[in-house]
């Protein structure tokens, strides 16, 4: 852990602002709170966790009450990260605020730690008694040091907090107040922990979709906006209708560009299907038949960082974060459909940072009378990687384009479905 690269600490003391709404947590002694930390979280309330953005301070106040004087070593404040996960990719230095990654029977791993000392004992005052009150403001770091392979750093933005049921690694973030005793005596904490959002947004749209948003009118196809999507290469569907019929659909996926979608907004969708048997358009043009995932791969692990490292190992899990509706486009010709869609990026998703990565993928058709032959009746057709932002683009407010009448798919739980953790070894596939 030596070869972890140093980081200084962003910490603000002079005159910093005291308390004024928010969290409160106190330790208690004989039914009296004797310890009080106070933290303003203007954007959140209890009992939720407070929530930090890139960029605000971590500002509030320690109070002390001491019945009767007490020889103390000191009273600090640390906000640090705790980091557990199976050789996860930050492999980094305990420093003090704290917040770190851990994997389930591992031991947790620091990568950020911050502290501030709110008082030490002096010549004048070696003891403390009665009360007292420190006022506090933390600055997080944008980005941390983290140590990539020996005598070699590299900088990393700092992650948002990730803990998730049945998940095999987590992120968290926690104030720490410590109340230093003398010798022999056993020091005093008091915990909190909050939740961190990075700032990242998308690029703009191409000027016909930010036009389309602007007038809640329909979002034009790649071929009247070749600006705004990006066209992944056609795939063959080869199959059969009904057991009798030898059939073969080539199947087109367009996404809209940029490939970075802000929490809370659509991604669009167009879907191209070509084949001289209408049978089997009209069958494997149903929205029904078409299944669409956002599906998040979480790597762990030494290679974590590098994208090309993942296989099916037990470091890499992938699980479906929402499915797209499609619906018909305007653009119908013999021969050819044209769909319309559309996959919901709910709040609820994680941002893409530096060990979630999302991707699109396309999963084989599902359709009555329709049996798929060859490798893609079990493997996905299309991918491709997009990432999640926190913020959505200035100016640009995305809308949702599902005509009435359209339901979104009901989203599933996969992790309680099929098991996460619970099966032997540790491994998720989709089926």
């Amino acid at each position: 852990m030596s070869d972890v690269p140093s980081y200084e600490p962003q910490l603000t003391s002079h005159n910093p602002p005291t308390y004024t709404s928010g969290h409160s947590y106190s330790l208690e002694s004989k039914g009296s709170k004797w310890l009080n930390l106070h933290v303003n979280s203007p954007g959140s309330k209890p009992p939720s966790l407070p929530i930090f953005r890139e960029g605000e301070s971590i500002s509030g106040q320690v109070e002390l009450n001491l019945e009767k004087p007490e020889s103390l070593k000191g009273v600090t404040i640390e906000v640090g990260t705790r980091s557990i996960c199976i050789r996860f990719r930050f492999i980094c230095k305990y420093y003090k605020v704290q917040a770190g990654t851990t994997a389930v029977g591992q031991e947790e791993i620091r990568f950020l730690d911050i502290s501030e000392t709110l008082w030490t004992p002096s010549k004048t005052q070696a003891k403390l008694s009665g009360q007292h009150s420190w006022a506090f403001e933390i600055t997080l770091p944008k980005e941390v040091a983290v140590a990539v392979a020996k005598g070699e750093g590299r900088m990393y933005k700092l992650p948002p907090n990730f803990t998730e049921k049945a998940s095999p690694a987590y992120i968290d973030y926690r104030l720490v107040v410590t109340v230093k005793r003398g010798a022999f005596k056993v020091n005093q904490t008091l915990s909190m922990n909050f939740a961190y959002l990075p700032k990242t947004l998308p690029d703009p749209p191409s000027e016909l979709r930010r036009l389309a948003y602007d007038q809640g009118s329909t979002v034009c196809g790649p071929d009247l906006d070749p600006e705004g999507w990006e066209v992944l290469p056609p795939t063959s569907l080869k199959g059969t209708l009904f057991g009798v019929q030898n059939v073969e659909v080539e199947c087109t996926l367009a996404i809209a560009t940029p490939l970075c979608y802000a929490l809370g907004s659509p991604m669009p969708l167009f879907l191209t299907l070509k084949s001289a048997n209408k049978q089997a358009l009209d069958i494997l043009s149903a929205p029904a038949a078409i299944r669409v995932h956002l599906a998040r791969s979480l790597g762990i692990g030494a290679n974590a960082a590098e994208s090309t490292k993942f296989g099916r190992t037990n470091n890499h899990f992938v699980t479906s974060a929402g499915q797209a509706l499609f619906w018909d486009s305007d653009e119908q010709q013999d021969h050819v459909r044209k769909l319309q869609g559309e996959l919901e990026i709910t709040n609820a998703l994680k941002p893409s940072f530096v060990f979630p990565r999302f991707t699109v993928k396309l999963l084989p058709f599902s359709a009555t009378g329709w049996r798929a032959s060859g490798p893609e009746n079990a493997a996905v057709l299309l991918s491709e990687q997009v990432d999640i932002a926190t913020q959505h683009t200035p100016g640009v407010l995305p809308r949702s384009t599902i005509p009435p009448g359209y339901r979104r798919p009901e989203q599933v739980n996969f992790n309680n479905t099929v098991g996460f953790l619970e099966n032997g070894n540790q491994r998720f596939w989709h089926h």
